[in-house]
């Protein structure tokens, strides 16, 4: 049996909770908030939003593993509120990943656990505390960073056209 491991992520981020729902279930907005070093490409056509049972096709450079194929799909759905993406074909043995967003004193909170367990045993151990635990807290503290500056510049278009009208 594959070891289990968690990471979580909680933040606040100033905005509401319309323009982080649009945000975070558009799904071609994730190359946007992922590092430029893993060579995020989005391989599947995409709809404006997800939806239920929607599967997404990517791939990403993994160091020392190269180019990989990761298909998701999205489960789990509550329209503003929550979804899940599920590996179904990956790197991982298992990759369960909760978004969820409400709303918070100074704006929306953003919240993502996500359940993991990597192939190959004792060796998917190893690397996981030598290098897979350390890759995903920098991918998640890249988000981090990224997550404001892109809510920005999507509230920054809804908010021009309401002085427009």
């Amino acid at each position: 049996m594959a070891k289990l491991y968690q990471l979580y992520r909680e933040q606040v981020i100033e905005t509401d909770l319309a323009t982080a729902w649009d945000f975070i279930s558009s799904p071609s907005n994730l190359e946007a908030i992922t590092p430029n070093d893993l060579a995020f490409e989005v391989v599947s056509e995409l709809p404006d939003k997800m939806y239920e049972g929607q599967l997404i096709e990517y791939r990403v450079g993994i160091p020392w593993l190269g180019r990989q194929t990761w298909v998701s799909e999205l489960k789990h759905i509550r329209a503003g509120h929550s979804f899940v993406d599920e590996q179904r074909i990956g790197p991982y043995q298992l990759w369960y990943h909760y978004h969820e967003v409400s709303r918070a004193p100074g704006g929306v909170r953003f919240v993502d656990r996500v359940h993991y367990a990597l192939p190959l045993g004792p060796l998917g151990t190893l690397a996981h505390w030598v290098f897979v635990k350390r890759q995903l807290r920098a991918i998640f503290d890249y988000r981090a960073a990224a997550m404001p500056q892109q809510l920005s510049r999507a509230a920054a278009p809804a908010a021009n056209s309401a002085h427009k009208r």
